[in-house]
């Protein structure tokens, strides 16, 4: 094969130097861009799964501008939502509390009766040598055990009505239980009961009501929850779409830099370049066609006939050419190396050369790829 030497011109040791450093600093560029894109790649998937999941569940929900404009509404009376959660939950804690209050009134009209006697205690299980007791009864319960729950302040008392409203019962379902029916315990427990739940009644329908809007006032928390997330991710899908834009334009400027650095090709280079791609073997032929073709998404490189025109193409493609020639010139010098074993000097150096010369192409090639992705932004 003619010898390709010639297309690369001698550059001066200290240049030599200057663009090593040159190609150490725009390779800790394109380094600290991949790794950027890689986080803001993260966050993207993120932003996706989550909008796929609402897809999803909406699947069944009609859609229309109707739909869109709700939406948006929700989303702009959200943080004022969010303000009068805390307001919410402090109002329903208090009427629970007034809910609890009134309960204290019938359980003091229980307590006052002449047969509450038995109940207002624990069972002295040990005194009244009810060896059995804990074997038929399972969960002890007596009225100084409830008010003692319902006056805690440590956080262990009741949270709910309808607690207390259990206990009350467990206290006289257990002495039924344990008693037979003709015990006077048995009777004085059923009185109560009885007693107990015609009071239960007048307060109930105040439960209900009370359990119905704790019910609504949850559903519209979750769907708070629901909108602050949309938010978020609304939010992080704006901030990605700017960073991008911001890692598109660092691209373009480092790209800009590179494309300064580089030595034009001139017009006898090119010819001679040429030239030189006619006499390669068809296989390094195909990789050199490819190589234009992924820079020119127009050139076909497996048509019938081929036409490449030198001056069309760009500057980086060209000095790519450039590059896999001296890699075939370099993969030649080698086998030849090989045989004149007393050339070692000469193999150091052209051992030294094609790594600069590698460097300085892995740089054009992730400048070039990064410029063909240009504009495929995230919609």
């Amino acid at each position: 094969m003619e010898n390709l030497n010639g297309l690369v011109p001698d550059i001066p040791i200290q240049e030599q130097k200057d663009n090593a450093a040159a190609s150490e600093n725009f390779g800790r560029s394109v380094d600290e861009m991949v790794g950027k894109v890689d986080q803001l790649e993260q966050r993207l998937n993120e932003v996706e799964h989550f909008y796929s999941n609402t897809s999803k569940k909406q699947s069944n929900t009609p859609r229309g501008g109707s739909i869109l404009k709700d939406k948006e509404k929700q989303i702009s009376s959200f943080r004022r939502r969010q303000q009068d959660a805390s307001r919410r939950e402090a109002a329903g804690s208090r009427r629970m509390q007034e809910l609890m209050r009134q309960f204290g009134t019938i359980l003091r009209q229980i307590t006052q009766h002449k047969w509450a006697e038995p109940f207002m205690e624990p069972v002295d299980v040990k005194g009244l040598g009810l060896h059995d007791y804990y074997e038929v009864i399972e969960k002890p319960m007596d009225f100084s055990t409830i008010k003692n729950k319902m006056e805690a302040k440590d956080g262990s008392g009741y949270k709910h009505v309808r607690e207390i409203c259990a206990d009350v019962r467990l206290i006289f379902k257990n002495a039924m239980k344990y008693n037979e029916e003709r015990d006077d315990v048995h009777v004085m427990a059923k009185t109560l009961l009885g007693k107990f739940e015609e009071k239960w009644l007048q307060l109930l329908p105040k439960v209900d009501e009370e359990e119905k809007r704790r019910k609504e006032e949850e559903a519209e928390a979750q769907q708070d929850m629901q909108l602050a997330q949309e938010a978020a991710h609304a939010k992080m899908a704006k901030d990605l779409t700017i960073e991008l834009d911001e890692v598109d334009m660092q691209l373009e400027e480092l790209r800009e830099m590179v494309l300064q650095k580089c030595r034009k090709i001139s017009t006898e280079d090119r010819k001679q370049l040429g030239n030189a791609l006619t006499k390669l073997s068809p296989e390094d032929l195909n990789k050199a066609l490819l190589i234009v073709a992924q820079n020119d998404p127009a050139f076909q490189p497996t048509a019938t006939e081929v036409e490449l025109d030198m001056n069309a193409q760009s500057e980086s493609t060209l000095w790519k050419l450039k590059f896999f020639v001296q890699d075939v010139l370099h993969a030649q010098g080698k086998s030849a190396a090989s045989v004149k074993t007393n050339n070692v000097n000469t193999s150091n150096l052209l051992n030294n050369n094609n790594n600069n010369n590698k460097r300085r192409r892995e740089i054009y090639d992730v400048l070039a790829k990064s410029s063909q992705k240009r504009g495929k932004k995230p919609s």
